[in-house]
C-alpha cells in the first residue's frame, strides 16, 4: 500500500505507483509520476516535471525539479528523469532542463551522495557513483559506471566518459575519455581504471589492449588529432572498446584532457585502487 504521512503535502495530479512511501512534510507538486517501491524520507521536495523511476530512495531535503539556473531559461515545459534504483543523499539539488521538452536525466543504479549538485541539461549515465558535493555544471555528462570524487567539479558541456574514476577535489574542464583516472586542478589523466574495468568484466587481454591503444594516442609521437585519426583507420581501432573511445575523442567539443607522463602516481593509483 501506497503511505503518505499525514504532514506531506502531494498534489492530485502528482501520479504514484504501488507501494510509495511520502515521509513527514515532503511536497509533490502535480506534474510528478513517482514509480513503485520509491521512498522520500523527509522533507523531500519534488517540483513540476519530474519522473521518478521504480525502487528509488529519496534522502532528507533533496529539492528536485527546480528551474535551471541559466538566463536561456523562459519558463517551457521540461523535466528531470531519474531511472530506477537510484540512491539520492540528502541535500542533493537537481534542476530541470533549458528547452522545450528536453531533461536532465540520471540513470538507472546511480549513487548520488550528500550536497550533489546536477545542473541543467546534465546527463547521467547508469551506475554512476557521485561522491559529497560533487558539482555538475549545465549540460556536462557522466558516461555509465563512473565514479566522482567528493567536491570534484565538472565544468559545462564538458563530459566525464565510461568508467572513469575523477579524483576528489578536481576541476574538470576538458573531456575525460573513457576508461581512464583522472585528478588535479585542473585535472590530468595519469592512469587506466584497471580495476573498475575489470569488475565491469573486461578481461586482462581487454585491458590491456585498451592501455596500448592509449600508448599510441596520448604517446605515440603525433600530435593528438593525427592520433587520433590514424588509430580511426587502423585494425587496432576497430575494437568495441577502442571504437568508443575514436567516437567519444571524435565528438568533443571541449576539448580532451590529456594524460601526461610528467605527473608522479602515489600507492595505489597504477592499479585504479582509491586508498
Amino acid at each position: 500500500m501506497t503511505s503518505i504521512h499525514p504532514s506531506a503535502i502531494v498534489s492530485p495530479g502528482a501520479e504514484l505507483g504501488e507501494d510509495v512511501t511520502v515521509g513527514p512534510y515532503c511536497i509533490v507538486e502535480n506534474h510528478v509520476k513517482i514509480g513503485s517501491g520509491s521512498v522520500l524520507s523527509s522533507f523531500v521536495t519534488l517540483l513540476d516535471y519530474v519522473e521518478i523511476g521504480d525502487n528509488c530512495r529519496i534522502a532528507q531535503n533533496a529539492v528536485i525539479g527546480g528551474e535551471p539556473q541559466d538566463h536561456g531559461f523562459k519558463g517551457e515545459e521540461s523535466w528531470v528523469r531519474i531511472g530506477r534504483d537510484v540512491i539520492i543523499r540528502e541535500n542533493v539539488t537537481i534542476h530541470r532542463s533549458t528547452g522545450e521538452g528536453t531533461a536532465t536525466v540520471v540513470g538507472d543504479g546511480c549513487f548520488i551522495m550528500e550536497g550533489v549538485h546536477l545542473g541543467h541539461n546534465v546527463v547521467i549515465g547508469k551506475n554512476v557513483t557521485m561522491a559529497n558535493k560533487v558539482g555538475m555544471a549545465g549540460f556536462s555528462s557522466v558516461g555509465d559506471g563512473a565514479v566522482l570524487g567528493g567536491m570534484a567539479g565538472v565544468h559545462q558541456f564538458v563530459r566525464v566518459g565510461k568508467l572513469c574514476m575523477i579524483g576528489g577535489l578536481s576541476k574538470i574542464v576538458k573531456d575525460i575519455p573513457p576508461f581512464l583516472m583522472a585528478d588535479g586542478h585542473p585535472a590530468d589523466i595519469f592512469s587506466l581504471n584497471k580495476v573498475g574495468m575489470r569488475r565491469a568484466g573486461y578481461d586482462s587481454p581487454e585491458r590491456a589492449a585498451v592501455k596500448a591503444f592509449y600508448d599510441r594516442l596520448f604517446h605515440g609521437g603525433l600530435p593528438f588529432r593525427k592520433a587520433l585519426e590514424s588509430l580511426a583507420s587502423s585494425e587496432e581501432g576497430r575494437s568495441g572498446a577502442a571504437r568508443e573511445i575514436i567516437d567519444f575523442c571524435t565528438g568533443s567539443k571541449r576539448g580532451i584532457t590529456l594524460w601526461h607522463r610528467s605527473r608522479p602516481a602515489v600507492r595505489g593509483e597504477e592499479d585504479g585502487h582509491d586508498d
